[in-house]
């Protein structure tokens, strides 16, 4: 998913807290506490600080997580991602180096 796509982009000095839900694909580089729901894909870069339960088709993770995850396609842990919590995908892609504490 690249920045061209997507609707909703969260910069890397942004902070964001609350229930965020949308339609369109997300790119987060900064940090949100909440909730994080869309039907489109959401993309955590390896920056990001993310302390929120997310939903999204494709997910990709290259940054911090910390909350379950939800994905209705296919998911992607990067060696830098580092996942604090379930994960839920109907296909999974772990890179060597990539940290997941949950199930």
């Amino acid at each position: 998913m690249g920045k061209e796509h997507a609707e909703t982009i969260i910069g890397p000095s942004v902070h964001v807290e609350g229930n965020f839900q949308g339609a369109g694909d997300l790119i987060v580089e900064g940090t949100v506490s909440g909730t994080l729901k869309t039907t489109g894909n959401v993309r955590i870069g390896e920056q990001a600080k993310v302390k929120a339960d997310i939903e999204g088709a494709n997910v990709y993770i290259a940054g911090e997580v910390r909350g379950n995850v939800l994905c209705t396609g296919q998911m992607e842990l990067t060696q830098s991602a580092r996942v604090h919590g379930n994960i839920s995908a109907d296909v999974l892609v772990i890179a060597a180096g990539a940290k997941l504490h949950g199930k």
